[in-house]
C-alpha cells in the first residue's frame, strides 16, 4: 500500500478492501494488513481482482471519494465516484481548455518540455555511463541541440509551432538513438522511426512499449476523473486517447525508450523474439511479448524518488501521480502543471 496526494494505492493483487466504521481495512488472504482513516482520502486505486466491499463502495460514493479498480497489470476496469466530487466540473474545465488553443498550448508545452528534457537526460546518461562505447562528441552535440530546443519550447506560443519544435527535437534525439544500442547491433540496428507498422525489430519493441505506456496513461487519467480522449496537443480523433498521448510524451524517453534499450543491451529481448510478415511489418513473437511484459512488470516495481513530490514510489505509479497533478492543476490547486523532469 502507498498513500500519495491523499490517494491510497493498493498494489498487492490479492488485497481486499472493506469498511469498518470510518476506516478502510486492507485484508490479504483473510489477514488484516493495514488501516486508513476514510476521511483523509480523496481517492483509492486498487490493482486487485479481489475488489472491495459494497459498504466501502457506498461510503466512497457518499463522501465523494474516487474508488477505481484495475487489473494487476494496470488495465482500467471500473470506478465509483460520489456525486459531490465534482468530476463533471473537472471534465468541463478540461473541455474548455481543449477548445482554447492558447491555453491548450500552455499545457502542451509542459508535456513537450518534459519529453525533450528527459530525452536529453537519456543521451547525457549514455555519455557518462559508457564513454568508451558511445560516440561522446556526437551525443554531446545532440544534447546541446536538445538544450536549445528547450529554450525555444518555453517561449512557444502556438500549437502549430510547438508541434514543429517537438518534431525537430525528436529527429535530433533519434539521430543518435542507434549509438545507444550497445549489444546485438546486427539484430537491432536503428535507422529511424517506423510506425503502423514497424519495419524493423527495434521499432517493433519501441511500438510495443509505447502501446503499454499509452494504455497505462489512459487508465491513470480515467482514475482521476479526466477524459482520456480529449487532449490539448493531440486533437480529438475517433478512437484515439488523445490526452493519454499528451501525458505519455514526457514519459516516453525514461519509461519506454530507456527500458527498451535496457532490454536489448541486457539481452532480455533477442533476435529470436521477433518475426517479419510478408507485408514487411515486424512484430514481437508471443515469447518475445512474454519476456518483455515480465521485465516491464519488474521495472514498474522499482522504486524512485519523484522529482516534484520528493517522495519514494514505484515507477509504475508515475503515470498515476502525473495524472493526479494534472487534475489538480485543472482544478486550480496548482498554478502550473509540473512535468516529470527525471534526474
Amino acid at each position: 500500500m502507498r498513500k500519495l496526494l491523499n490517494t491510497l494505492f493498493v498494489l498487492t493483487p490479492e488485497s481486499y478492501l472493506s469498511l469498518e466504521g470510518e476506516t478502510v481495512v486492507v485484508n490479504q488472504n483473510g489477514t488484516e494488513v493495514a488501516r486508513f482513516p476514510l476521511h483523509t482520502l480523496e481517492g483509492i486505486l486498487t490493482f486487485s481482482y479481489a475488489g472491495a466491499s459494497p459498504a466501502l463502495m457506498g461510503a466512497c460514493a457518499e463522501r465523494g471519494i474516487d474508488l477505481a479498480f484495475f487489473t494487476p497489470n494496470g488495465r482500467f476496469l471500473a470506478r465509483t465516484v460520489g456525486g459531490e466530487r465534482g468530476n463533471v466540473l473537472l471534465r468541463q474545465q478540461q473541455y474548455r481548455i481543449a477548445d482554447d488553443p492558447a491555453v491548450s498550448c500552455r499545457y502542451a508545452c509542459g508535456f513537450i518540455l518534459g519529453k525533450v528534457y528527459n530525452a536529453r537526460w537519456v543521451v547525457e546518461r549514455a555519455t557518462r555511463d559508457h564513454p568508451q562505447r558511445v560516440p561522446v562528441e556526437r551525443l554531446k552535440e545532440i544534447s546541446s541541440q536538445l538544450a536549445a530546443s528547450l529554450m525555444r519550447i518555453r517561449e512557444c506560443g502556438t500549437l502549430e509551432e510547438l508541434r514543429g519544435l517537438e518534431g525537430e527535437a525528436a529527429q535530433r534525439y533519434f539521430d543518435g538513438f542507434d549509438s545507444l544500442i550497445l549489444q546485438q547491433r546486427t539484430d537491432f540496428a536503428f535507422t529511424g522511426r517506423s510506425r503502423r507498422p514497424p519495419l524493423d525489430p527495434i521499432n517493433a519493441v519501441l511500438s510495443f512499449a509505447y502501446t503499454l505506456l499509452a494504455r497505462e496513461c489512459a487508465a491513470a487519467l480515467q482514475s482521476v476523473g479526466l477524459d482520456p480522449y480529449v487532449g490539448f496537443l493531440h486533437r480529438p480523433h475517433p478512437g484515439r486517447t488523445s490526452l493519454a498521448l499528451d501525458l505519455m510524451e514526457e514519459l516516453r524517453p525514461v519509461c519506454a525508450d530507456r527500458f527498451v534499450l535496457s532490454c536489448i543491451n541486457q539481452k532480455i529481448i533477442t533476435g529470436k523474439h521477433y518475426q517479419q510478415q510478408d507485408s514487411g511489418a515486424v512484430w514481437l513473437t508471443d515469447e518475445g511479448r512474454k519476456a518483455f511484459l515480465s521485465a516491464w512488470q519488474k521495472r514498474k516495481q522499482e522504486t524512485i524518488t519523484h522529482p516534484f513530490l520528493g517522495e519514494k514510489l514505484p515507477w509504475g505509479l508515475v503515470p498515476y501521480v502525473q495524472a493526479l497533478l494534472l487534475a489538480r492543476t485543472l482544478r486550480g490547486d496548482l498554478e502550473e502543471y509540473p512535468p516529470f523532469f527525471w534526474k
